[in-house]
């Protein structure tokens, strides 16, 4: 009975639109890559190191994207037309938002000097990148919820696919708000739309708390004798 409540996975072997996407991710992550050659004085590896802080943002920031396109193949195993536009227009994304997203985090970890005056357009720049990119993921379990009785999910896939989608409506919400204190805040004003992101935890943990108890009671109802 246990195993009832858990999200099947539809998707049991790697598709192509999957393979070609790991690909794009793959390519993404070289992008973002410290160095290519190996350092030969001890400054150069000093300066590669100076690197590392960012590199390992960036890095978990891509896997955590590569991870939630995952989740979704894995779950619908949907390779429609529409999804495939979708993904195309994810990996567009991801590979757009890979250089800003590199250079933003040096910034923050003080590998590159900061052009305090090009601040404003930097954080525009990131915050519509991070918001589109879980706009099309929104757009693509809007899709897998339009085909809900196609695919014949169960009231627990049902209400999962409900929280994924409340949890990227967050996430884009907070992309938004970091953009728009980017383009309308007054200069002194401008760092907080990079703090705004601190808020990705516990808006995160908050959903998930919230979701959780519930879908456990649901769990607990389903489980109870009648």
């Amino acid at each position: 009975m246990a195993d009832s409540t858990r999200f099947r996975h539809r998707g049991r072997e790697v598709s192509r639109v999957e393979a070609f996407s790991d690909v794009v991710f793959g390519f993404a992550l070289t992008l973002i890559v410290v160095s290519l050659e190996v350092p030969q004085t001890y400054k150069e590896l000093m300066q590669i190191m100076r690197g590392f802080p960012a590199f390992a943002i960036c890095f978990a920031i891509l896997t955590w994207v590569w991870h939630c396109h995952h989740t979704f193949f894995r779950r619908y195993a949907l390779t429609n037309e529409y999804t495939i536009f979708l993904n195309t227009v994810l990996l567009f994304l991801v590979l757009f938002y890979t250089y800003p997203l590199k250079f933003i985090f040096s910034i923050v970890t003080g590998q590159v000097a900061n052009p305090y005056g090009n601040a404003r357009n930097l954080f525009v720049i990131y915050g519509l990148g991070y918001a589109g990119i879980f706009a099309v993921l929104l757009l693509m379990y809007q899709h897998a919820w339009s085909k809900r009785e196609e695919l014949e999910l169960n009231d627990y896939e049902l209400y999962d696919t409900r929280t994924a989608m409340i949890m990227y409506s967050s996430y884009i919400a907070i992309g938004l708000l970091s953009t728009a204190i980017a383009i309308f805040a007054n200069r002194s004003w401008i760092a907080w739309a990079g703090l705004i992101y601190f808020l990705i935890g516990p808006v995160s943990a908050l959903i998930g708390f919230k979701r959780g108890t519930k879908r456990e009671a649901m769990a607990t109802a389903a489980l109870s004798p009648e």
